[in-house]
């Protein structure tokens, strides 16, 4: 990672100062109450785990530790419990052998309090680093921000946190931005969360989205939004499952409005799942990072329902070559060459999904501090609307790329009224679809299932449609819920069985509801498609 004091020449640099007047300081008041994190052993060490597995409790547990601890064998032990988002994670002896694993997962998901059995998986930053010369900023005049910061520069109320290595908040372009509270370290067990020297990506990642304001020192963020540092990647920039679910449910905890995830793995994984619909469901907008594969796979926790997923495009509004593209893109943002703020009060230029995700998490406080009474889905809703169409593919920029003027000077109630006030209309004047597919084998004794979550996404949900199209020679179970509990043959609000694989289900939605769905194979074998289409008014 290479890095560099920002230009001298007045032309090149810029000074917000030329655009915008008057600076406030920070005032968050509030404590943060009990997390619901337990604390891990004392021998636990922070980072990367490869010898532990995460368990899904029932929610209806009353301890999620005891659970884990009457499902698992003694040769394996509980050294960390949340009991918000519902896991355990339990730790192997380095020495185990993969056959023993293997029979520990067998073992602890026939208890029925156990519903899933994962790998505490490594989570990395989603870095692409490039030259580190550059003339000037690019991203905040390519997406309309000298415009936007005329009606809002971002309110000090409007928290966004960035869930990543830790932010330098005393770094001089940032330490006006940092929330009082400055936020928490899940690598340390603390509440200090500065960087470790030279793990920079926190740092340039927090510089993105908020700070630099008026100030005339370094750069300028795209808000000044108050920011909310939580460490849970370490110096290399990766860090466990668990520290990153905890960190997302800590961060919603702390009454956060806008989380920023510059971060992914590889995989769909339930504990990410639930720690993400844990924060959407307290009114968190999440951000997320596609990834740098340059490849037609989204990354985790982009990939969720309850996260936008943003790709990266050059300064000419390109596709960046490394930017990975996929159905589950939302938006697109500046993600090429970007300055910005990294650790040892210094400046340097970064390219990355992870560069793009901050300017739309800072785009959404702008948003979110011009019209602060919107929802985290009618905020969501508001930057699909007002994104420019690039001419892209779907899969490459979702809605288009992320346009902070129109965003902000767009109303998102133009008839001076919240909507839910109005006439709600009729049902499905706003559609949102989202699709999977797999391949199920009914040819043993019970068969196979898949499980999927959907959390809503319309402002106003009405009705859903949930479409399964499959081989024709086979019997596939479609069980669906809408409480957000785990949909069973024995236990679902909408079922399609012995229908064989071409069925469809719809259920209607009060606006609070989130959708979970099973599909079970019965019999025979084959792919599927899955499609779900949402209704709001």
């Amino acid at each position: 990672m290479t890095q560099n004091d920002p230009p001298d020449d007045p032309a090149h640099a810029y000074d917000r100062r030329s655009i915008l007047t008057g600076a406030g300081s920070i005032v968050i008041g509030g404590v943060i109450g009990s997390s619901g994190v337990a604390t891990a052993t004392p021998s636990r060490e922070p980072g990367p785990k490869n010898d532990e597995l995460i368990l899904g409790i029932s929610p209806s547990a009353a301890d999620v530790a005891g659970e884990a601890r009457a499902a698992v064998p003694g040769s394996a032990d509980v050294v960390h419990a949340n009991e918000s988002i519902h896991y355990a994670v339990v730790s192997f002896p380095s020495d185990a052998p993969a056959r023993a694993r293997e029979d520990v997962i067998d073992a602890v998901t026939s208890s029925p309090a156990v519903e899933y059995a994962e790998p505490n998986v490594t989570v990395a930053s989603l870095l692409e680093p490039n030259d580190p010369y550059y003339d000037f900023q690019h991203a905040p005049q390519q997406i309309g921000c000298e415009t936007a910061w005329e009606t809002t520069r971002g309110s000090e109320d409007i928290v966004i946190a960035v869930v990543d290595q830790g932010i330098q908040y005393d770094h001089p372009a940032l330490e006006a931005a940092v929330d009082d509270r400055i936020g928490t370290d899940f690598l340390d067990a603390d509440d200090d969360p500065y960087p470790a020297s030279g793990a920079n990506h926190g740092t340039h990642v927090g510089g993105i989205a908020a700070g630099g304001s008026d100030d005339g020192t370094g750069h300028a963020g795209i808000s000044d939004c108050s920011l909310l540092s939580v460490r849970a990647l370490d110096e290399n920039g990766v860090g466990s499952l668990s520290d990153i679910a905890d960190a997302i449910q800590w961060a919603a905890d702390a009454g956060a409005d806008i989380v920023n995830l510059s971060l992914g793995v590889d995989g769909s994984y339930d504990t990410l799942t639930a720690a993400c619909e844990y924060a959407a469901d307290h009114g968190v907008l999440l951000v997320g990072a596609a990834g740098n594969d340059g490849s037609d796979r989204v990354y985790s926790p982009a990939a969720e329902d309850s996260v936008v997923a943003v790709s990266a495009v050059d300064s000419d509004d390109s596709l960046a070559s490394f930017s990975n593209t996929g159905s589950a893109i939302e938006l697109a943002a500046p993600g090429s060459r970007l300055v910005s703020s990294v650790t040892g009060d210094e400046y340097a230029r970064m390219s990355g999904t992870s560069m793009a995700a901050p300017v739309v998490a800072g785009v959404a406080g702008l948003v979110l501090s011009a019209y602060p009474d919107l929802s985290r889905t009618e905020l969501r809703e508001h930057l699909r609307a007002t994104a420019v169409d690039l001419g892209l593919r779907d899969t490459q920029q979702g809605y288009g790329r992320v346009d902070a003027a129109t965003a902000v000077e767009t109303d998102p109630f133009p008839d001076g009224s919240d909507p839910d006030e109005d006439d709600p209309g009729e049902c499905g004047d706003e559609t949102i679809t989202a699709s999977a597919s797999g391949s199920l084998d009914g040819s043993g004794w019970w068969g196979e299932s898949d499980r999927y979550s959907y959390s809503l996404n319309a402002a106003d949900p009405c009705s859903a449609t949930i479409t399964l199209e499959g081989p024709t020679d086979a019997d596939f179970d479609l069980y669906v819920t809408t409480d957000g509990s785990k949909p069973t043959r024995w236990d679902h609000d909408a079922s399609s069985a012995d229908a064989g694989t071409s069925e469809s289900i719809t259920v209607s939605l009060e606006g609070d509801e989130k959708i979970r769905l099973q599909i079970h194979a019965a019999s025979g074998s084959g792919e599927y498609t899955l499609r779900l289409e949402e209704r709001g008014r």
